[in-house]
Parts: structure tokens; sequence; C-alpha cells
């Protein structure tokens, strides 16, 4: 059966968002769900069609829709269900600005209205050697939100920060965390002013069937 991103799960989704708000707020969700584009979307061509955004317009992203990425990126899978993860909605510009100084993502981040720093917490990791599962727990949050983000009508690019020391802790700095949140990415989102071709990378000879480099 196809997973749908229905009209009908898009409005459940976003319930989830605004029961606890007050009317007013209600309102503002209900607007939000109109915005983040709740059409019928197949759940492999949301993951088949979705393509990096660099550019993006001035419209700003609606809290309800910044919280339903949020709770995507939290429905990802996690090691022992520690959920070793932090995540810093930026949408100050000068916050923005002081983000692109160093690193990838610059000009990106000058011009897009919303950044969401994707962070490990190493007070919710496993200890030893496991500890390093956060890498795979917070890059399983950011596909989710990129899905999500593609799912909504928005665009969305991850730009890397760790393990480049002079990117996450730059990161660091400017957002104050202390050196036991460290940021994996930062995710800009915006609403897409461009439409990327997404890229064909399907390529069978990098696939092995039950032993490396035996084909099908």
């Amino acid at each position: 059966m196809a997973l749908l991103l229905t009209v009908g799960t898009g409005a459940t989704f976003a319930q989830g968002c605004c029961e606890q708000k007050g009317e007013a707020e209600k309102k503002e969700c209900a607007g939000g769900q109109m915005a983040c584009g709740q059409n019928k979307k197949d759940a492999l061509e949301v993951i088949m069609t979705r393509t990096s955004v660099r550019k993006f317009t001035d419209e700003k992203v609606k809290p309800c829709c910044v919280e339903k990425l949020l709770r995507a990126a939290m429905a990802a899978p996690t090691a022992v269900n520690k959920q070793p993860w932090h995540f810093v909605v930026v949408d100050d510009k000068a916050m923005l600005d002081n983000l692109a100084g160093k690193g990838r993502g610059g000009d990106m981040l000058r011009n897009a209205p919303l950044a969401i720093v994707v962070c490990g917490d190493m007070s919710k990791a496993l200890q030893g050697k496991a500890q390093e599962y956060w890498i795979q727990d917070t890059s399983a949050a950011t596909e989710n939100l990129l899905l999500a983000a593609h799912a909504m009508g928005l665009g969305a690019v991850w730009t890397g920060a760790y393990p480049m020391d002079e990117r996450y802790k730059h990161i660091q700095q400017v957002l104050g965390m202390p050196e036991t949140v460290v940021p994996l990415c930062i995710v800009i989102v915006g609403h897409p002013a461009e439409q990327p071709t997404p890229k064909d990378k399907w390529k069978p000879e990098n696939v092995s069937y039950n032993k490396f480099g035996t084909s099908k």
C-alpha cells in the first residue's frame, strides 16, 4: 500500500501542533496548514524529488510549519531511543548573519528567513564508543526534516558543520552552546525561489547481493 501524505494526515499532523495553543494561535496555525502545502504526495515521490534549495523568497516560515518540521525530525529512529538531539531555531536576521561568518552556506544564511541547527547533546547520548551513535541519530533526524520541508512545499538545504572544528565551534560560540552540545549541521529553510531538477543517483554498480561484489 502506498504511503500518502494526504490532506487528512496533514491536518491531523497540524492539529497536534496546535492543540495546546490559544484561539489566536490556532487561527494562525490553520493558515499555516494551507501555507505548508497539504497536497497528496506519495512518500516515495517525496524522497525521489527532494533536492537542495539554496535560494529563497522573503516570505517567512510560519511557526506552525516550523513545529511540524521539528516534529518530523524528532520522529526519526534513534539508538536505544536515547534521542540525543537538540534543535536551535534561528529566525533573527542578525543571528543568521553571525552564523554566516564561517564555513559553508554563508550567503544562503544571510538571505534565508530561517535556519534550524541540528545538534547532538552528549548529556543524552550513550556512553563509551556507542556515544558516536549520536551522529547517526541526528543525521536521521536531519533527513526527516528535509523530506518534511519538501512535502510541505518548502525548500531546504543541509550545510555541514561537524566534524570540521572551525565550523561547529563557531556555531557553538554564536549560539552560546555548552561544549556538550555539538552542532552536526545547519538546515537552511524557506519558501523556494528556485526549482532545481532532482539528480538521478541510481547506480546499479553500487549494489551487491549476498556478498560484496556479487551482482544479481
